[in-house]
């Protein structure tokens, strides 16, 4: 069975010092969460460049790997303690937060460091079900998956790469199969947005896309503003939700994909 909550993980480099109910804070001494040997795999395979969890890539990890020359943002420090779910869901808290009251969009409303986490529990930034969690989860990875190809740089002969280099990772068959699937599904945004039943989870689903890659390209552009003219956000909430993860963030570097 698909385990999303631990494949965003991977995906966005973090979740190493999560406790075993893999949701909530991180506790001190807590085990890996045994993305380690994934993440070594991975640095082992590109020439050690993509960040992972120890260089605090957000869109490291695995997500390095399927995006290719794509770099995605990188967060450091507390916020990979966390799981995936709830790096995306503090960011999209404090962006929606800060447009709720009425603040201006300025350096002074980003937040750095972890004073951005976590968000507040059992809200549909970070749901308290197993089942929820889950499936905002899917929900996100699906959105990540869908920005990293906005540009179509995935082509048939870069996804069969892509799959042949899946099969030296330790994922199980049903989480490769997911990700497999997103890939060769034609760009849809009308699938991605349809996922967002509140407000709350729409800023999440902009927000992973937003973590997916460091806009670079007019496509990308077009893709996001597209995005969240379906999500229905207001422009003044997406502006919010850029400054947040950009102040949040830095462009990730991916030496080893570069020239």
């Amino acid at each position: 069975m698909l385990d999303a909550k631990r494949l965003l993980d991977q995906f966005l480099g973090a979740g190493q010092n999560m406790p075993a109910n893999r949701g909530g804070s991180p506790q001190q001494g807590a085990p890996q969460s045994g993305l380690g040997d994934m993440v070594g795999g991975l640095g082992s395979m590109l020439g050690n460049n993509m960040g992972g969890i120890g260089g605090g890539a957000v869109a490291g990890g695995l997500a390095a790997l399927l995006m290719g020359t794509k770099s995605g943002r990188k967060m450091a420090g507390t916020a990979l303690q966390l799981g995936g779910m709830a790096v995306v869901g503090a960011l999209a808290y404090k962006a929606y937060q800060n447009w709720q009251s009425g603040k201006t969009v300025t350096q002074s409303t980003v937040p750095t460091g972890p004073a951005a986490l976590p968000p507040p529990a059992d809200t549909p930034f970070l749901p308290t079900r197993e089942s929820e969690q889950q499936l905002l989860s899917r929900h996100l990875l699906r959105a990540m998956i869908s920005a990293a190809k906005s540009d179509g740089h995935i082509d048939a002969k870069e996804q069969a790469a892509i799959f042949a280099e899946m099969d030296k990772l330790n994922l199980a068959a049903d989480d490769k199969a997911f990700v497999i699937d997103e890939l060769r599904k034609p760009l849809d945004v009308d699938a991605v947005a349809s996922a967002a039943h509140s407000p709350e989870e729409a800023a999440s689903i902009y927000t992973a896309s937003l973590l997916a890659i460091d806009i670079d390209d007019p496509s990308e552009r077009a893709y996001l503003s597209l995005l969240a003219a379906r999500l229905k956000l207001d422009d003044a909430l997406v502006k919010h939700l850029h400054a947040t993860v950009e102040g949040a963030t830095v462009p990730a570097t991916n030496p080893a994909m570069a020239g």
